[in-house]
């Protein structure tokens, strides 16, 4: 191209990067002096400024040839083809990854280009006289641009995935959106432009094309059936035409569980038993009403709803809120009732609206509970006895006859004994088979006032079986006591006494009751009649 063709910028970009060149053009610099460039010339010229008209050079990534890869040409419209200019390029790459002949100015890469490394590079080009080295055009910068080609697959960056959905959903119920990234150049062509497939997990799972949005494609999926499925997804590029690359991920999906089950008893009959002696809070046994659904919708409250059993025992759930406790509410008797009937009502907790037309999320069960006899001790016909004996009872009298019972249906003969501990001295005995207590010593209640006996009651046929019993006996008193004095005192008396003066006091004490004091007659021995002191006849101590 000649000093004299000037074409409009749009065209000769166009131009230029139709045929890969690089060219200068002249123009014309407004306001700058005109001055003649050539004294040989006939005509006066403009002197024009010359400059780099830009352009961008598009080479394709990935070149595999032997051969460097022809990237264009740098052209100057001064060259007139005598290796008088030089070119140099200068800039990103510059004797590395391209190379430039500075005669030709034909550009070259040597090395291997990745649009997904690098996607442009800026460089430099510059005409210099070959001999003086003086710049012929200012320094200029260009674009090398690598145009892309479809040489990376979608990718799933963060598979495999996991994901959940209730069991039960419905058609069209999203589970997941997944996405693949394609490297390639998304602005150049389709190979960046992916569509999503299924290739493992129909009919339950389809998934958008466009979006990668895994749905439900499959009514009433149920957890209690199956649990987990494996969901294979592909991304493929080119739109999905083919000669498109593919890449893969994995979704791993697992059925939530939803309320959708109710409890069912797995006997219609329990039997159990109980020993009689069982204190209260004792457990009788468990029962389990089984749901198939898992975690909250699984846990149950049992109640006792009705049965003869009702106030006798009580049901709890277990801290897993899985099992039935039965346990004891009050004492049991044997011979009392001997057997008891539970109807227990076990009931989920956790109620889901949705599933309520399936029916009430409970159930029923019969509990049988047998009450085992326990041999027990004999049983006194009262809880203790208190009897009152005068102190003068003769020894052999009877003071009680004391009575128990083997209260199990065998009724075994009991036998009486009286523990030795509690009457160390051995004032009293028992008959042996009639239970008759007796006194075997004189009773003195200025001595002992209270006697505190254990008797105690064994069965026959089993020894280990005994009971006791406090039989509390009170001596009560007689006046079997004479009074008593001091058996000298002394007293003095003034020669001139008056008759009626008080010489001496005297006092006498009886252990006998009342406790209160006794009323006592004094007088004199006869034998002191002939004394002259006289005392008083009635006295109260």
């Amino acid at each position: 191209m000649g000093d004299g063709l000037h074409l409009p910028a749009a065209a000769s970009t166009l131009l230029l990067a139709a045929f890969g060149v690089l060219t200068l053009l002249p123009h014309s610099v407004v306001g700058k002096p005109v001055e003649e460039e050539n004294a040989g010339s006939s005509a006066l010229l403009q002197r024009v400024k010359r400059g780099w008209v830009w352009n961008q050079f598009f080479v394709l990534e990935e070149y595999t040839g032997l051969e460097p890869l022809y990237i264009g040409k740098l052209h100057s419209d001064m060259d007139k083809g005598d290796g008088s200019i030089k070119y140099i390029l200068t800039g990103e790459g510059a004797g590395t990854t391209f190379t430039i002949d500075d005669s030709t100015g034909d550009i070259h890469a040597i090395q291997r280009l990745d649009r997904e490394v690098k996607a442009q590079y800026v460089l430099r080009a510059q005409a210099r006289n070959r001999l003086t080295d003086r710049p012929l055009e200012p320094e200029s910068e260009f674009i090398v641009k690598i145009q892309d080609i479809n040489d990376n697959e979608p990718r799933f960056l963060d598979g495999p995935y996991q994901a959940t959905v209730p069991e039960m959903s419905k058609i069209g119920t999203s589970v997941i959106q997944l996405t693949a990234t394609d490297a390639d150049d998304p602005t150049y062509g389709n190979s960046a432009r992916v569509v999503y497939s299924i290739l493992e997990g129909q009919p339950y799972f389809s998934v958008d094309p466009k979006t990668g949005v895994v749905r439900v494609s499959l009514a009433d999926m149920d957890r209690e059936t199956r649990e987990n499925y494996t969901v294979v997804i592909q991304a493929k590029d080119m739109g999905g035409q083919l000669g498109g690359l593919a890449g893969t991920t994995t979704v791993n999906i697992t059925l939530s569980d939803v309320n959708d089950n109710p409890p069912m008893f797995d006997q219609r009959l329990y039997q159990m038993s109980v020993p009689e002696s069982a204190p209260v809070g004792s457990v009788v046994g468990r029962i389990w009403a089984k749901d198939r659904d898992i975690g909250v919708n699984a846990e149950m409250k049992y109640s006792i709803i009705d049965g003869d059993g009702r106030d006798t025992f009580d049901i709890s759930t277990d801290p897993t809120n899985l099992f039935g406790i039965i346990t004891v509410k009050k004492p049991l008797n044997f011979e009392n009732k001997p057997s008891y009937t539970l109807k227990v009502e076990g009931a989920n907790t956790h109620l889901d609206p949705t599933f309520r037309h399936r029916g009430p999320f409970k159930d029923v069960t019969i509990v049988h509970v047998s009450v085992e006899d326990v041999d027990e001790p004999p049983l006194f016909d009262s809880p203790a006895y208190l009897i009152e004996l005068p102190e003068d009872a003769e020894v052999g009298t009877v003071v009680k006859t004391v009575s128990a019972r083997d209260p199990d249906a065998a009724n075994n003969t009991v036998r009486y004994s009286i523990e030795r501990s509690s009457d160390p001295e051995k004032f009293f005995y028992i008959e042996i088979t009639s239970g008759a207590l007796m006194t075997v010593r004189s009773l003195d209640r200025e001595e002992i006032g209270w006697h505190n006996i254990t008797v105690l009651a064994m069965e026959m046929n089993n020894p280990s079986q005994i009971a006791s019993v406090s039989v509390a006996v009170k001596v009560s008193d007689v006046n079997d006591n004479p009074p008593s004095l001091s058996h000298y005192l002394e007293a003095v008396v003034c020669e001139n006494a008056k008759a009626g003066q008080l010489i001496q006091t005297v006092t006498a004490v009886d252990p006998d009751e009342p406790l209160g004091g006794q009323h006592f007659y004094y007088s004199l021995a006869p034998e002191a009649h002939q004394n002259i002191v006289s005392f008083s006849q009635l006295s109260w101590k």
